[in-house]
């Protein structure tokens, strides 16, 4: 049977303070991959956030583009029928009929 030994028996005590330098050294090396890490992370996901957020601003400024257009369509539609200025009445008054009971709705939301 082989002799074996133990790694206490190969250190040599002039090692002990190397070890110990390369010890921190590896631990420094560690810490600091670990923070890049984290910030790759970060800047990643708000790259996305980023990405998703002005789609969404697009496609919302294309919705209300589309709302703005049915509701000139809505008026001219109604104008042939009640004369210009009383479709516009109309048609804005259904408007803010409907965003009132929607505020109403959010502000009954928030007290819930």
């Amino acid at each position: 049977m082989p002799d074996r030994m133990d790694v206490r028996d190969r250190v040599l005590p002039d090692s002990i303070p190397q070890l110990v330098t390369q010890l921190a050294t590896d631990a420094r090396d560690v810490a600091r991959a670990e923070v890049a890490l984290a910030k790759a992370k970060a800047l990643s996901t708000v790259t996305r956030y980023k990405t998703a957020a002005i789609r969404f601003a697009v496609a919302g400024v294309l919705a209300l583009a589309g709302l703005i257009a049915l509701l000139v369509g809505a008026i001219v539609a109604l104008a042939t029928l009640i004369g210009p200025g009383w479709a516009t009445v109309a048609v804005v008054g259904v408007v803010f009929v409907i965003a009132g009971i929607i505020a109403l709705s959010g502000k009954k939301a928030l007290r819930a």
